[in-house]
C-alpha cells in the first residue's frame, strides 16, 4: 500500500515537471532535474521537503564518492530546482558544493584527419552528417535537428535552432555543403528534415517525422575514428575548412 508520504512525492514530483516544462528548459536538462529527485527520493524514502544540511552533506557526499561532478552539480541544481519552484523554501545549505574549475579544450580535427574520416564512412547519411557537422562546426544535437527550411542559400548561411542556452544563430554556409545537402536531400526528399531517421529505408526517409538516432551516430563515428587509427577524445565540433567530399 501506498504510503502518504510516497503519495505526497508522486503529487510534488508532477508539479516539479510541470516548472520544468513551464521554464522552457531543454528536454535533457528536465531529465537531469527530474533524475535528481527520483535519486534522492529513493535515498530518503521520499521524505526531501524538509531536508537538513547535515542530511545533504551526506547524500552529495555519497553521491560524489559514485558519480562525476557532473552529476552531482545536476542533482544539486535539480533539488534547488525543486525547493524554489515547487516547495517555495530558500535552500538550507548555500556554498554546500564547489566542484574544482577545469577548462578543457576540444581536439581539433585537422583537414587530413577529415580526408580520411568521410571516405572510411560508408553509410551515405551518415557521411554526409559528418562533413556538415564539421564544415558548419555544429554540435551533434544541432545538426541532428537541422531542417530544410534552415538553409538560406540565396544568403550563404544557416539557421541553427535551439543552441546552447535556448539561443538561436545563423552560421555560413560553404558551397560544398551546400551543394552536398541538395544532393543528399535528392535522395530521400523528406519535406522538412535533413537527416531524417534510417528505420524505414529511404521509402521510410521521405516521411519520418524524427531525425537520425544520436546514438546510432555517435557508435558509427567511434567506429570510423578507431578504424582510421586516430585518437580523439572529444566531440568533432571543430570547424577548419569545408572541402569537397571524396
Amino acid at each position: 500500500m501506498e504510503t502518504l508520504s510516497e503519495a505526497k512525492f508522486k503529487q510534488n514530483y508532477a508539479r516539479h515537471l510541470q516548472h520544468l516544462k513551464l521554464k522552457g528548459l531543454q528536454p535533457k536538462t528536465i531529465e537531469a532535474y527530474s533524475r535528481a529527485i527520483r535519486r534522492i527520493g529513493e535515498r530518503f524514502d521520499h521524505q526531501i521537503d524538509s531536508l537538513s544540511e547535515p542530511q545533504l552533506t551526506d547524500f552529495f557526499t555519497e553521491l560524489l564518492a559514485s558519480h562525476s561532478w557532473s552529476s552531482v552539480k545536476l542533482d544539486l541544481y535539480g533539488l534547488k530546482f525543486y525547493y524554489e519552484h515547487v516547495l517555495r523554501k530558500p535552500w538550507v545549505a548555500p556554498g554546500l558544493i564547489k566542484p574544482p574549475k577545469s577548462q578543457r579544450l576540444p581536439d581539433i580535427v585537422t583537414v587530413e584527419e577529415v580526408k580520411r574520416i568521410f571516405p572510411a564512412t560508408r553509410v551515405l547519411s551518415y557521411r554526409v552528417f559528418f562533413f556538415t557537422l564539421y564544415s558548419l562546426g555544429l554540435r551533434l544535437g544541432e545538426g541532428l535537428r537541422l531542417q530544410v527550411g534552415d538553409i538560406d542559400a540565396a544568403r550563404g548561411r544557416v539557421h541553427i535552432r535551439d543552441a546552447k542556452g535556448n539561443r538561436d544563430r545563423f552560421v555560413p554556409l560553404p558551397q560544398a555543403t551546400h551543394q552536398l545537402l541538395r544532393r543528399f536531400w535528392l535522395v530521400h526528399r523528406n519535406p522538412v528534415l535533413l537527416f531524417p531517421n534510417r528505420h524505414g529505408g529511404l521509402k521510410g526517409a521521405a516521411s519520418a517525422t524524427t531525425h537520425m538516432d544520436p546514438g546510432g551516430v555517435q557508435t558509427t563515428l567511434h567506429k570510423v575514428v578507431e578504424a582510421c587509427g586516430l585518437k580523439k577524445r572529444s566531440r568533432h565540433t571543430a570547424c577548419a575548412i569545408a572541402m569537397q567530399p571524396t
